[in-house]
């Protein structure tokens, strides 16, 4: 009996890591809502996702929604391992957000108005912010933007 029950407590040790899981969950268009603004995430060309060191996952349509969450007070920046956004040229691949290079320009239609896109390289951030005529935006920029 001592050895089932060593078992069984090995297993529930086991489940219990398993579900604190700090990895980054994929974002489910048309199903996932944002925690900022509850509206559900419809443009898989934006969005962005925050997991703290605890596993809970929170997840944005767009990027004025992800910084007004981070800059909230809601959960102290420092607990969070991941901050993630979307890179607009590669639609719904998540990529670390202090990372990416930004342009902000009125031409680019965002899901709630950022008028800022990400981008994962410089090369391909710069063919869109000729084509919108966008500024450049640094991780520290956007950030402050939403202050």
């Amino acid at each position: 009996m001592k050895f089932v029950s060593s078992h069984i407590g090995g297993i529930l040790i086991w489940l219990g890591v398993l579900s604190c899981s700090t990895e980054p969950e994929p974002l489910h268009y048309g199903m996932d809502i944002c925690t900022f603004c509850k509206m559900t995430l419809v443009d898989n060309k934006f969005g962005a996702e925050l997991v703290t060191k605890k596993g809970k996952v929170y997840k944005f349509d767009d990027l004025n929604c992800f910084v007004n969450y981070y800059n909230s007070g809601y959960e102290p920046v420092e607990d969070f391992q991941h901050r993630l956004v979307i890179d607009y040229s590669n639609p719904g691949k998540l990529m670390n957000a202090t990372d990416g290079f930004y342009v902000k320009s009125p031409d680019i239609r965002t899901p709630m108005d950022s008028q800022i896109a990400a981008f994962g390289t410089k090369s391909s951030m710069d063919t869109f912010m000729k084509q919108w005529k966008g500024i450049y935006l640094s991780w520290g920029e956007v950030t402050a933007h939403y202050k």
